[in-house]
């Protein structure tokens, strides 16, 4: 597969993140507007009841802060995500979000456990640590850029503060990089050139080069025709001076 194939725009990279945005607001939405709480769909840890959260929890949020601070990260990321790995991005997101989600059910505090936040942990560990293990410089690009802007984040994968689900950052952490070690990418196409059996003696570019790669100057030679030329000349001096 070319670089051009392999990282290629497609509608996904705007629809899914738009998607993603639209439902968790939308969520929050019919809260207000039909003044319910739906944190009890959350996930409540070691009980049968607590289970449906592992689906349903990325999509319910407490407050408005909180939607907030997660809409601009699901977004970027779910773009990164659907741009860069887009063989892999919808197995990501499902096994992420089931099995980060399964994580927190098992060690999780005796609470409901609501938001994106295990979501957004998994797919910037995720990207992270592909990028890192693939050694391909656009992804390396990446998990740099996601450092930068999101490398705060991941303090919170430590019981730092009782407010935030900790257990639910550090699930999707944990899957992030399970992911990144199991999911393959199509390997990039080589030029003829790149191959290692690729006969460079017969190809007449190669020849300008030296055994360690430095440009021999060379000066062009004369054609064989134009080295046989010769130039006869003939004087009469009966004839010089002589008109017609």
């Amino acid at each position: 597969m070319s670089e051009n194939n392999f990282f290629r725009f497609s509608n996904a990279v705007i629809i899914a993140p738009m998607c993603a945005v639209l439902l968790i607001w939308t969520v929050y939405y019919i809260e207000l507007r039909f003044r319910i709480n739906l944190d009890h769909y959350g996930i409540y840890p070691r009980t049968f009841f607590g289970l449906r959260g592992i689906l349903l929890s990325p999509i319910i949020h407490g407050s408005l802060g909180h939607l907030y601070n997660n809409t601009l990260p699901l977004t970027f990321l779910t773009a990164s995500l659907f741009y860069f790995y887009r063989d892999n991005a919808w197995q990501v997101l499902f096994w992420g979000i089931v099995l980060s989600g399964l994580i927190t059910w098992l060690i999780g505090r005796p609470s409901y456990h609501i938001g994106a936040s295990g979501v957004i942990y998994m797919m910037a560990s995720f990207m992270f640590f592909k990028g890192i293990f693939t050694k391909y410089y656009r992804l390396v690009a990446l998990s740099l850029i996601v450092v930068f802007i999101y490398g705060g984040l991941f303090w919170y994968i430590f019981p730092v503060e009782d407010t935030i689900s900790w257990e639910g950052h550090l699930g999707g952490f944990i899957m992030g990089l399970v992911l990144a070690i199991k999911a393959k990418i199509p390997s990039q196409e080589k030029y003829d050139w790149e191959k290692e059996d690729y006969p460079e003696e017969e190809d007449g570019f190669f020849a300008n080069f030296d055994a360690e790669g430095n440009f021999i100057e060379t000066r062009p030679r004369a054609s064989t025709e134009e080295e046989n030329i010769k130039a006869t000349y003939h004087y009469n001096p009966d004839k010089e001076g002589e008109h017609e």
